[in-house]
């Protein structure tokens, strides 16, 4: 069995530098790319705004079943008001002069880094490759192909299932003299912030998977610290100032949990039983 040989703490420090050089220069060629439909993502975030989502249209299924089982209490609760969806022409705002110019900057940004994930995993793992076997360094291709799939899948769950709840919540809440009145950068900022956050955490399943691999986590372990993760993730999610935003981030992050327990069991290392337990057995 080859020692391998422990590089110095300044060597890593260089390797690092390395690494986060490749990350940047791939950010920044993946952010030119992401220009040129940064206005598309744009008016897909802005979506919501205007009242008319897959909630307005589960509602109106729900409502159109209720008038034909149940036309009493549809006629009683006069649900045929809403039947017809309001599309309002609500617009984001802006008051700064170069506001927008530095919103379309951060949504290229956020979206070039999604497209050369598979770089800035492929970079993560060779850090952390000299550490490894020559088994376990084999483990590359499925690892950061893994890692960008679900990292993509959690984007796309927020801003398809979860932004419009959020918007349409917040919706909900105009009245008569009280009218929502979105600020641009305020607006992108917190849905870009928790497309990071969901990406994040549908990264836990993988994570939890290469160290399971690596033996440095089992099934055990996670298993008897559910208390621990669930008080975890309430904790991560009570950084966020509404209730909405705390629930919507607590629950998916709990269940990723519970799924990386399951992946712990299903794919872990087993844990080898010494002689003396198998001859007891």
């Amino acid at each position: 069995m080859t020692q391998e040989k422990v590089l110095p703490f300044i060597e890593h420090l260089v390797e690092l530098r390395k690494r986060l050089i490749v990350i940047v220069v791939a950010v920044v060629i993946g952010m030119g790319v992401a220009w040129n439909f940064s206005t598309d993502i744009l008016a897909f975030i802005e979506k919501p705004i205007t009242g008319k989502t897959y909630l307005t249209e589960i509602k109106k299924s729900v409502y159109s079943e209720v008038k034909q089982r149940f036309p009493s209490i549809y006629n009683r609760y006069q649900l045929e008001k809403e039947m017809t969806t309001t599309v309002k022409d609500r617009r984001l705002n802006y008051s700064a002069p170069l506001e927008p110019f530095f919103v379309q900057c951060k949504i290229s940004c956020i979206a070039g880094f999604i497209i050369v994930l598979p770089i800035v995993f492929y970079q993560i793992w060779l850090f952390i490759a000299p550490g490894l076997t020559f088994k376990e360094k084999r483990l590359v291709v499925p690892f950061v192909t893994a890692s960008t799939l679900t990292f993509c899948v959690g984007a796309l769950f927020f801003l398809i299932i979860i932004w419009p709840v959020i918007i349409n919540f917040s919706l909900s809440y105009e009245l008569e003299g009280l009218q929502s009145w979105f600020n641009l950068s305020a607006y992108v900022n917190f849905c870009l912030r928790l497309i990071l956050i969901f990406g994040l955490i549908f990264e836990l399943p993988v994570i939890t998977l290469l160290l399971a691999r690596l033996g440095f986590v089992s099934y055990a372990l996670l298993a008897r610290n559910r208390k621990y993760a669930l008080l975890a993730s309430s904790i991560i999610a009570a950084f966020h100032a509404d209730l909405i935003t705390m629930f919507v981030i607590m629950v998916p992050l709990y269940l990723m949990y519970e799924v990386s327990v399951w992946v712990a069991f299903l794919f872990g290392k087993k844990r080898a039983i010494p002689a003396a337990e198998g001859d007891a057995a």
